[in-house]
């Protein structure tokens, strides 16, 4: 179904919703069950492993464990017991892997305590009342109530809109406006 050329009523019925009582706990259950949650699947995590061999595929890293396998090559042919230079290249190589590591786990954590921390909400009218959800339970079928200034937490159809287009025409207007006073203050600024 295209939802965008078809009328309101028969998405609703599609749904099995209603735009009075909206749905039933039933109905958002079952709908949970056979879509899941409203939120994008997360990437599978790298494990410690993985991402230190991903630091290591860096070209300044391969450059690095190139030099010291010359090292080793140049101690061996000329017979001397000098592995000092090879121990140390291979040392700050390992080391500058094992930082790049930590930082990355780090800067990972603190992305994801961001994620939670702004967790979107969203208005909905379920079994005739209007509640306040995590956008994460929204399944299709919901009626949102989306007000001025809310987040839009999911996609959806407009069932009924209230002052819509006169929104748009004074946010034209305000805009026209914005321009004429920016035009006269550069006016003025370029004459001085």
């Amino acid at each position: 179904m295209i939802f965008h050329s078809v009328k309101s009523e028969e998405i609703v019925n599609e749904f099995q919703s209603d735009i009075e009582q909206g749905l039933s706990p039933q109905q958002v259950a079952d709908a949970q069950q056979k879509f899941g949650l409203n939120k994008f699947t997360d990437k599978k995590k790298k494990g410690f492993v993985a991402r230190f061999v991903d630091q290591m595929k860096d070209v300044m890293i391969i450059i690095l464990l190139i030099a010291a396998a010359i090292s080793v090559l140049v101690t061996l042919v000329e017979g001397t017991n000098d592995w000092l230079e090879p121990i140390i290249i291979v040392a700050i190589v390992l080391i500058n892997a094992l930082l790049g590591v930590i930082q990355e786990s780090r800067a990972e954590a603190a992305l994801e305590a961001l994620k939670n921390l702004a967790a979107p909400t969203a208005k909905v009218i379920r079994q005739g009342k209007q509640q306040t959800i995590e956008a994460t339970e929204l399944v299709p079928g919901d009626i949102i109530v989306i007000e001025a200034g809310d987040y839009i937490p999911a996609d959806a159809r407009l069932l009924e809109t209230y002052s819509l287009s006169r929104c748009s025409q004074v946010s034209r207007l305000r805009l026209r406006k914005t321009q004429e006073s920016s035009a006269r203050i550069l006016r003025r600024s370029v004459t001085v």
